[in-house]
């Protein structure tokens, strides 16, 4: 092992995708139904491999460098994600939910502050029990972030890398019960409280027709059709379409097929015997007057009409005051399939009387023309690109440096955003414009998704290499004990507050209350064993504006976390 050792010392980059392919590897098991993650995976992968080493005499380490970049990235990648949803959230129940993410990150930070006053626990234990007990990983980069930008007066004979390892010590052993906690607290309160919420959610469901937990993702059915029919009916030979339709509006005429040729949806051209029709409606529609034109046939040319799947980007404001059923009367709706509604990144529900907001994202499938009519009454129809907008990532990431050098005297010194606030500002300013604007600034899904998931698991893992030098020197079992107090504490307390307040304040329904809840930690493992637990969707419905609010509010609270608790 001595020599294994010394070729990863004098091998940094190998070191760092060793530590992150097993930590992929590690954060993949589970016990239980419950893991590790990768990320939390990472950090004890990084220190592990670390504190071996140690034991051989070879100290293992990556520049910092490295590791700013890949958290610098990260945040940027979040600033992404979350931007659109912040307007959002200013209006309606958006604004409830905000108050709850807000009361529940308040009350975890000054929880952990109080608790590492109280015990006076070692400099970096606030921002490390912080980041575990709220499962937020990136505030263990805001946390050393206080440290490198002087905001954290350091005692006599206390370097920055001993508070980096006490960083990632305390959150490695407050991050196991933040992840369990909250989700065995998530699925029980209710049950806490004597509240039966599966059979509050299927009031909810049966009130607002929001499709049910058990209804199979894939389905065969589908609210309209689309179906051929031999004009035999000597009523409409000589007529046009114009005037059946006028006669019989919930159809929709399609298409025309005369001696083997289709020639489109004519609605002036005179009907001849033997034509085939089709005509699109709602199911019910379709069979409520079967002989109206003649038989149904089975003709592939009439029916081998173009499909369009498509997103669809909320950006009419008129849009944002018309439910499902409004939705359905829009012309072109009986030819579309609504196949999923998001909500800042996140997949929420459709009941008969959802309502849109502002940057929903709506995937439909339908006729071509269709899907172009209600794009355009919705907002616009988003195809999606494989090409990220370098150019708008650069000036991004530049606006975010130039955000994060702004400064203010505070708590003695001053205090800014540093550069990894000023990114995820930047972001949400970036993502915001090109929501609206869509000309510009194109980052799809997956390209976001690799600035956060390698971003942050790069950045943990170097964390970890890079704490684990100084770690069997800090650690002891009191101190261990001490720390899981506090992060016990901190996890646990701040759903149940959460819950009061959505239950007797803002008089939530429970299921719904349950995604808030989850949404208050950014957590959407508690949101997802909710909705398995009552078999019922409605949990989302509560989930995604605070998701996002918690997101933020967290990662920067690792820096106040660490100026407080000096």
């Amino acid at each position: 092992m001595d020599a294994f050792f010394a070729w990863l010392a004098a091998n940094p980059y190998i070191l760092l995708f060793v530590t992150v392919g097993m930590a992929v590897w590690l954060g993949r098991q589970s016990v239980g139904g419950y893991g590790l993650g990768m990320v939390a995976a990472a950090i004890i992968v990084g220190c592990g491999l670390s504190v071996w080493a140690s034991l051989y005499g070879h100290k293992l380490e990556l520049n910092n460098f490295t590791k700013s970049l890949f958290y610098y990235l990260f945040m940027y990648g979040v600033g992404l994600r979350v931007g659109p949803s912040f307007v959002n959230s200013l209006g309606g129940d958006g604004i409830k939910f905000t108050v709850l993410a807000i009361v529940s990150c308040f009350a975890g930070l000054l929880l952990v502050v109080g608790g590492v006053n109280l015990l006076d626990l070692p400099p970096g234990a606030a921002g490390g029990i912080l980041a575990g007990s709220q499962t937020m990983s990136a505030a263990i980069g805001s946390a050393e972030q206080a440290v490198t930008a002087g905001a954290v007066a350091l005692p006599p004979g206390t370097d920055p890398n001993s508070v980096t390892a006490m960083i990632a010590l305390s959150y490695g052993i407050t991050y196991i019960w933040g992840t369990v906690g909250i989700i065995l607290i998530t699925k029980y309160l209710p049950k806490w409280w004597g509240i039966d919420a599966k059979a509050a959610a299927r009031e909810y469901e049966k009130e607002h027709g929001v499709a049910s937990g058990d209804t199979p993702a894939l389905s065969g059915w589908t609210a309209g059709g689309l179906r051929a029919y031999r004009l035999e009916n000597d009523a409409w030979v000589g007529r046009t379409m114009r005037d059946m339709l006028h006669e019989n509006p919930e159809y929709r005429f399609v298409n025309l097929v005369r001696d083997g040729q289709a020639l489109g949806a004519l609605d002036q051209e005179r009907l001849q015997r033997g034509d085939i029709i089709a005509l699109g409606g709602r199911r019910e529609a379709m069979t409520e007057k079967m002989g109206l034109i003649g038989p149904e046939v089975s003709d592939r040319v009439a029916l081998d009409l173009p499909l369009d799947r498509a997103e669809i980007l909320v950006t009419n404001k008129e849009m944002l005051k018309k439910t499902r059923e409004e939705w359905r009367a829009l012309p072109g709706a009986d030819h579309i399939q609504v196949v999923s509604l998001e909500r800042s990144g996140v997949p929420i529900p459709i009941g008969h009387d959802t309502t849109l907001q502002r940057m929903d994202l709506v995937t439909v499938v339908g006729l071509k023309s269709a899907v172009e009519k209600i794009g355009n009454a919705f907002g616009r129809v988003v195809r999606p690109s494989t090409a990220t907008d370098l150019l708008t990532l650069s000036l991004g990431m530049i606006l975010g440096f130039l955000i994060g050098a702004i400064e203010f005297p505070a708590f003695g010194a001053k205090v800014g955003l540093g550069n990894a606030g000023g990114l995820l500002v930047s972001g949400v300013i970036v993502s915001s414009l090109a929501s609206r604007l869509r000309f510009f600034g194109n980052t799809p899904a997956a390209a976001r998704n690799v600035l956060e998931d390698l971003g942050l698991i790069v950045f943990v893992a170097i964390v970890g290499i890079n704490a684990g030098n100084s770690l069997l020197a800090q650690l002891t079992g009191m101190l261990a004990l001490k720390i899981f107090l506090v992060g016990f504490i901190a996890c646990s307390v701040p759903p149940f507050i959460v819950w009061m307040v959505g239950l007797y304040v803002f008089k939530f329904n429970p299921a719904i209350l349950m995604g808030g809840v989850a949404g208050a930690r950014s957590h959407s493992g508690p949101c997802r064993e909710a909705a398995v637990e009552i078999q019922s969707n409605v949990p989302w419905i509560g989930f995604p504006v605070a998701y996002a609010v918690s997101g933020v509010l967290l990662t920067v609270f690792g820096y106040f976390a660490m100026v407080l608790a000096q």
